[in-house]
């Protein structure tokens, strides 16, 4: 399977494109930051976030796109940059067809690291362990996209195969027979005529 991994951000958006399945090596295939200015006009700095994304999915052909999920904060302009980031993610993934997870913060970094309090620099050191990778990404957005990504490859993975293992047991089970209401003769509704 393959992941896109998106860490949304207005000024950094992070992107990481990830090979892997359950029990098997991961890959890292791309990982980029898309970058805007924060002098630009709002609905200019989405349009370039938009078409990275879209530029990124058609050459990268992901089977699934894996989102952080957006949780309030304190800085409510920051949250909302944020969140339109996403959006934007989620519509480029919808305009490809592509099925859209979100994922915490927390369920990333517990899935990377094995503790969902763990920091950043933990969660970029267990990314470039996992991926193998002679370097850590940077900066940190780089790393979070790919954890996303791995985090969406082992959780997503099994929940997708629970998915259908329930779908699969549903459809192999015989239908249940079909009881309808005993129904009077029609010259017995309504009264007489």
């Amino acid at each position: 399977m393959r992941v896109l991994g998106v860490d949304p951000g207005l000024t950094r958006c992070g992107v990481g494109v990830v090979e892997g399945d359950l029990g098997r090596r991961l890959r890292m295939v791309d990982v980029t930051v898309v970058r805007t200015s924060p002098n630009a006009p709002t609905p200019e700095r989405l349009l370039t976030i938009e078409a990275a994304l879209d530029e990124i999915v058609r050459h990268h052909r992901p089977d699934r796109v894996a989102v952080e999920r957006v949780f309030a904060d304190v800085n409510v302009l920051s949250v909302m940059g944020t969140a339109q980031a996403s959006a934007v993610a989620m519509l480029v993934a919808a305009r490809h067809g592509i099925p859209v997870q979100t994922h915490t913060p927390t369920e990333v970094k517990a899935a990377v690291t094995g503790s969902g309090r763990a920091d950043k620099t933990q969660v970029t050191a267990m990314v470039t362990r996992l991926l193998r990778l002679a370097e850590s990404p940077r900066p940190a957005d780089a790393a979070d996209a790919l954890a996303l990504a791995i985090c969406h490859l082992w959780r997503g993975a099994a929940q997708h195969r629970l998915e259908a293992a329930v779908a699969a047991h549903e459809a192999a089970r015989p239908a249940s027979p079909t009881i309808r209401p005993a129904t009077r003769p029609r010259s017995q509704v309504g009264g007489a005529r």
